[in-house]
């Protein structure tokens, strides 16, 4: 005798809902090509504030979308959460 598979599906409470939710929600708001100004976090290590080219869309870092941006004026690449772009 065949059995079908088991499929486990989300349970109210458990958190499997909210979870996907959430990730649903966090999809990336600049695309690769597109041109983002960057705010240098006064925080992290010193960083010049600017016009840049998103890259690489990269994964989420808690609740904020990531980005590998290149400033022409720099020979490297930086890393950047979302809450530190905006539209150019």
């Amino acid at each position: 005798m065949l059995q079908e598979p088991r499929v486990r599906l989300p349970v109210p409470g458990n958190g499997s809902e909210a979870f996907e939710a959430r990730e649903r929600a966090l999809t990336h708001k600049y695309r690769v090509g597109e041109t983002v100004y960057f705010t240098a976090s006064n925080v992290s290590r010193p960083a010049s504030s600017g016009t840049y080219q998103v890259i690489r869309l990269l994964p989420t870092d808690g609740d904020d979308c990531q980005y590998r941006i290149k400033s022409s004026d720099e020979a490297f690449e930086r890393v950047a959460k979302e809450s530190q772009l905006s539209a150019s």
